[in-house]
């Protein structure tokens, strides 16, 4: 199994990026997917969620109304738009895929897990 997280970048305050997760190894619509999130000196957090067919998505208060997770099952692909970015969204960015049933919000409840991408948001 292999995640590919790409997408990050350096982007002023208010801006936007748009990360993506190449998956292969695994058949995707068998996974709920997730992001987290690792700021330095911090704990990884839960960002966002998706469900196997797309059709319900959990996110963490604090980028509700600004990200949108989204999955291609026929690309094997996951995304997150981010807009109107934050200085403390500054952190690098995981792709995790689940196996068992329900939405977990724990990165123990992850399985497999992408290398990561640096987001910056530049005040």
């Amino acid at each position: 199994v292999q995640l590919q997280a790409s997408g990050g970048g350096l982007v002023q305050a208010g801006g936007s990026l748009r990360l993506s997760c190449a998956t292969s190894g695994l058949t995707f619509s068998n996974y709920r997917m997730a992001w987290f999130r690792q700021a330095p000196g911090k704990e990884r957090e839960f960002v966002a969620a998706i469900s196997r067919g797309g059709d319900s998505t959990s996110y963490t208060d604090s980028v509700k109304g600004r990200f949108t997770i989204s999955r291609d099952n026929a690309k094997s692909t996951l995304y997150l738009q981010m807009n109107s970015l934050k200085s403390e969204d500054t952190a690098v960015y995981y792709c995790a895929a689940r196996r068992n049933y329900g939405t977990s919000t724990i990165p123990s409840g992850y399985s497999d897990w992408g290398q990561g991408t640096q987001v910056t948001v530049s005040s």
